[in-house]
Parts: C-alpha cells; structure tokens; sequence
C-alpha cells in the first residue's frame, strides 16, 4: 500500500510575524472559513488579548474576535507548541480578512501576525467529471473530491453482478490490477453489493490522500477490467482530512485487513497458531473471529471462533462454538446456537496471551491448537486457504454476544501456513461517524384495547430495537399490533388477553419464544442460572413445577415478519423509519397450530413498570407501564398509537402469507 509521507495540512500560509511576548507559529488554510496554527506559542502575559482579524491594511482596533480553540471568546491564555484550529464565525470566510493577529484590545497592540495575500484561495471541495459508463452500469454524477481522503459519489449505480469488483485506486496513466481497494462507504472490503442512485462517500485507507493516486475505479480484480473510473488531477487545492491516523503495527509477521475497523495478524510455530485481532470496537462491544462453517461460504452454523473483547484491563479470547443462529439456548435439553465449547461439554481450546485497548483500539492476542482435542472445533488448515468469518457487535451485561452490527458475507479466504510473510494491514482511521437516530418509538395507549397481538421480525440494526430501547438486540425482536417494541400500556384490575404467535416447536432454537412478563428488562428467563432467577419476579407466561422448574405455557404457531426481497441487513441503518422498513416485510404465518392466548389482569401487587420478553432468548421485549387510569398520559417524545392508528396496525395484520 502506497503511504503518503508528508502529512498534509492544508495550504501554507506562512510562519507567523512575532513581534511581543513570544508569539510564533505556523499557519494553514484548512478551507474557506478554518485556520489551522501548528507548534503555536505565546506567553499569556497580555492583559485582554485575543484571536483577531480584520480586513484593514494592517492590524488594528477595527476587526473581530476568533473564538479559540474550543469554541470560546476568553483572553487568551500561554500556549506553548500547541496545535488547533479555529474557525471564523457567522460564516465569515478567509477571503473576507487581510490578516490574522494575536492582539491586545486594552493596549491596542499586535503580539504576532500573518497576512492574507490578495487573490489567495483558500482549499475547498473540487468537483471533477462524472465517472466513465463502461460496463455492468456504473454511473454516477460529478466526482467531488471532498479533502485529502474522502471521495463522494452522488448517485451512484452498479449492478452488482460483477465477481471480484472493488472501488480501487491506483497510480499511473489508466486504472490497472496494480491498484488497491478502498473499503466501500460502510467500510467493508468484500466485493461490492449492488447500487441505485446512492450517494456514497468513500475514505481512502492508512495515510492515502488523494496526491497519492491518479485514478478511481470500480475495478473487477479477478479479469482485470474497468468498470467504470475517473482521473485525479494533480495538486488538487482541497482540504486536509480531519481524520485522525491510528497507526498499529503487531509484532507478528503476517497482517490482513478484514474491515477498516478490523485487522488479523498470524504466526504459525509448531503444533500451534498465534493470533492478534485488533479493532477499532466501543467498549461494551466483541470481536469475532474464528474458522467458517463452511469452506465455499460465510457461515455461522459450524464455525469455530473466539469471542474476543476487553472488561476494563483484562482481555478474554472465550472458545465458541456455532450450531444456529441465535444466542445459546437449551434445546430439549441441549445447548445450541452462539454456545461456549463448555456449555457444549468441551474445553476452551484457546490460551489467552495479551489484551489491550488504548485511544478506541481494542487489541487481543491469543493461542490455539492447529489440531484441538475438542470434537466441537476444527483442524486449522495450513495446506489450503482457510475460510474465515468474523463479526462485531455488543455485549450483554452478562458480557454474551448479542446480535452483531458487521459482519462478513463473504469468506475471507487466507492461506495462513503460507511460506513467505506478508504484511498487508495500513493504519487505522478513527472515523467518527455519528450513531443512526432510532426510529420513533411507539407507545400503544388505547383505553378500549383488550386485545393485543405479539408475532416476531427483524430487529432492525442501531435504528430499531436497540435504538428504541438502548439495549442489546437479539435477531428478532417482538411485534406487538405490528409495531417494532412498543411500550404498552395497561390498567390495573382490567383482563387483557394477549395472542402470542413467537413460535412453538420447542426443537428450534431460532422460532421458539414463549411470552413471559418479568420485573426486569433483559429477557431470555430461560438463560439465567438458579441463583439470578431469585431476583426475577415473573408475573405471566410461565408456570413452576412441584420441583420449582420453570415451564413456559405461552407458546403459538410462528408468524414472522420476514423482508420480502433477499436484502443486506448490514443497510438496515440506513432505512429513516420503522414504516419505510416494514413495507420492505411479509407476514408468514404458519399454517397448522394456533396462537396461544396468555390472559392477564395486572393488580396492584404489580410493579409500574414490568416487561415483555422471549423466554428463551434475551433482547426482544420492551417495557409495559401499568398504571391506575389512563387520564393525563403524554407522548414525551414518542408516537401515540390509539384508534383510527391502532386499527390500522391491526388491519396490516389481516395480510397472511402461509410457510
């Protein structure tokens, strides 16, 4: 990979003019309205001195103060070798000024100060052509190159049906196989999905800038052809990034990037295999890594991965073993789904080494068997490629995995007994990217209502369910009257009967979910040991034997909300709103079987606040209010669901789609 030495910052103004009390500094035009001071120095010994500029001949009273770095109009303070940018404010820009001066409004005096030469222009975004239209129609409109490291594509079309096709850069006079892939605009490195008039934006990886490379593609690397491309112009005036580099280096000789936020490093020395994961994750999140189920596909159901993540300073690398998809739950008996090799009568076959997480960059090294002794775990192949998978996503409070955010959907395929070592990994980007708004949660508050009908559908990545509630999502999550989690509420001493349709072939351990009502907001009854049931009050759903077993009594016939087309649940941020995403659902219902019916009359000895959960699976339910009337309840915030509405919801209900 190509590193651009020289970090650039923008457009070189000059070194500042020092006249009083230390002033020194240089100075860069980031873009039309931001400075950015390097190495900056100043005594603080002026009595009422600030950021200022104006656009008289030389500086003088007649101007306007710049806030400082942190956005604030105090005196300044001493600074010594300090780096920060500042920003004109109103929108002011840098062609409206003449100079920019440390001074001292008291004494009307300059300390230090820099011109702004007549005609100068200041580094902006440029807009180049649109992309060539040369096969599998790729299309866009005009290219921007926005700073140093972003690349925009407005509306921009593929067809998908390209097999091994990147976005790739490259030097030279045309686009070639001696190029490198640019992560996609979610920062993924596998072949790219398909598109309709989207605006993408794109990072080029490491320390790449633009002044690096002479052409853009979309570029398919197994038959060497262009799809469609653009060339770069030299010394494009833009802006720097503002992104900040992370560089890491792993002492172990092999590196490959599996995402822009996810690195594997690997050293094989006789009969075992070491292993560094490094990811840019949030502390509360894992990182999974391990063998596929599958030789020709990423697949979860027979994998062979650790569960990697940081509690505080220690690090954990937990061996797990995948029979479905779902959390680890008790099937007749069994323990299947996303289960630890002991919850499946096995060992942890791997050795914890080193764990570390410094500025967002959590870093696990750790040892396995090439050849376990554990039936539950595969032979780590050195003669062939291996098929990989990994994933990202949160922890419970139990500290076990939930529903992951990226993933794979294509193998990684790496030959990692291969002969000569080979260091592909650039450095990290910390990209701040803002967390997607939930949609607007939904309260169902209808005086009349007596009937209120649970099936399960997708949980709708960070907008959905986890953002609704601020919880770990599980797969699937409740549908209550065709809402995604809504917060219900009941009155005291009045019988409610709730239909429940999660599923009732207690075989699977995906689409059974028995109704339960507890005091605490989690779910998944079924996963706690005997010792944190003690603190559970259930007060619905489930019956208890002479022996003191639970035994759930809510379980119907499967109606699933399923996407009607064979779309990438990795987009399902990008849909705006619970309705946009539920038109993109069928309803499937099972044909046989009935729903269950689970009356409840809540009484005062019930809590103002209980929930409604899986039985088997944490992660699905949302909060039920019980309250003395209904008089006086307010929206705060939320979508109140309640006649004409609430039949509505309950008439998209009457559309059934049978399995």
């Amino acid at each position: 990979m190509l590193e651009h030495k020289e970090i650039y910052q923008g457009k070189f103004l000059g070194k500042m003019n020092s006249y009083h009390h230390q002033v020194a500094g240089e100075v860069y035009a980031v873009d039309e309205h931001t400075f950015l001071i390097k190495n900056f120095i100043y005594d603080g010994n002026g009595p009422d001195t600030f950021f200022w500029v104006g656009s008289s001949t030389r500086p003088g009273p007649q101007g306007f103060i710049i806030p400082n770095e942190k956005g604030r109009t105090n005196v300044l303070l001493p600074y010594l070798n300090k780096d920060f940018t500042l920003k004109l404010p109103d929108g002011k820009k840098i062609t409206d000024i003449k100079w920019l001066s440390i001074y001292d409004l008291t004494i009307q005096e300059n300390f230090g100060d820099i011109s702004i030469e007549e005609g100068f222009e200041p580094p902006s975004s440029q807009t180049l052509t649109e992309l060539s239209r040369r096969a599998h129609r790729v299309s866009s409109l005009s290219v921007v190159i926005v700073d140093s490291k972003t690349i925009s594509l407005p509306e921009f079309n593929y067809d998908g049906l390209g097999s091994d096709t990147y976005f790739w850069v490259g030097v030279g006079p045309q686009p070639s196989a001696k190029g490198f892939k640019v992560p996609d605009e979610k920062g993924y490195l596998s072949p790219l999905r398909s598109y309709r008039d989207e605006n993408v934006i794109l990072r080029l990886p490491g320390e790449l800038t633009v002044f690096d490379i002479d052409w853009f593609s979309v570029f398919n690397v197994e038959t060497g052809e262009n799809f469609g491309s653009i060339i770069i112009p030299d010394n494009l005036n833009v802006p720097p990034s503002l992104i900040k580099v992370l560089p890491h280096t792993s002492t172990l000789p092999n590196c490959e990037p599996l995402h822009r936020d996810v690195q594997v490093s690997w050293e094989i020395f006789g009969p075992a295999i070491t292993i560094e994961i490094a990811g840019r994750v949030a502390d509360d999140e894992y990182i999974a890594f391990g063998l596929s189920g599958s030789s020709t596909e990423a697949r979860m159901e027979g994998a062979d991965v650790a569960i990697l993540y940081m509690d505080t300073y220690q690090g954990y690398a937990t061996d797990y073993n995948i029979t479905a998809k779902s959390s680890c739950v008790s099937v007749l008996g069994a323990n299947r789904g996303v289960c630890r090799d002991d919850q499946l009568g096995g060992t942890d076959n791997h050795q914890f080494y080193l764990g570390s997480r410094v500025d967002g960059l959590t870093v696990i090294t750790y040892r396995r068997s090439l050849i376990p002794s554990d039936a539950e775990d595969q032979v780590v192949p050195t003669d062939r490629p291996a098929s990989l998978i990994w994933a990202v996503g949160k922890l419970d409070k139990f500290k076990r995995p939930t529903f992951h955010r990226l993933w794979a959907r294509h193998p990684v395929l790496l030959d990692l007994g291969r002969a000569t070592a080979q260091k592909n990994c650039v450095s990290f980007l910390d990209i701040k990217e803002p967390k997607p708004a939930p949609w607007e949660p939904v309260k169902i508050l209808e005086p009349s209502l007596r009937l209120i009908r649970f099936m399960v559908g997708p949980s709708g990545g960070q907008r959905g369910y986890e953002g609704i509630t601020g919880l770990p999502a599980s797969d699937l999550a409740w549908y209550v009257n065709g809402f995604i989690a809504p917060e219900l509420f009941l009155r005291r001493e009045l019988v409610y009967n709730f239909q429940v349709e999660g599923g009732n072939d207690p075989h699977s351990p995906t689409h059974y979910h028995p109704l339960i009502i507890t005091d605490e907001p989690i779910g998944g009854y079924e996963q706690f040991n005997e010792e944190q049931r003690k603190g559970i009050r259930v007060l619905a759903g489930v019956e208890f034997t002479r022996r003191g077993q639970p035994r759930p009594i809510a379980a119907g016939r499967l109606c699933l909300w399923r996407q009607t087309i064979q779309r990438d649940r990795r987009l399902d941020n990008d849909v705006t709103s619970f309705q946009k995403f539920r038109n993109n659902l069928q309803l499937l219902c099972e044909e046989k079987g009935q729903a269950a019916n689970m009356e409840i009359r809540p009484d005062n000895s019930w809590p103002d606040v209980v929930y409604y959960h899986s039985y088997t699976h944490s992660g699905m339910g949302w909060k039920i209010n019980i309250v003395d009337r209904f008089g006086g309840l307010t929206s705060a915030g939320h979508t109140i669901v309640s006649g004409y509405g609430l039949q509505i919801a309950v008439l998209l209900l009457s559309v059934r789609y049978w399995f």
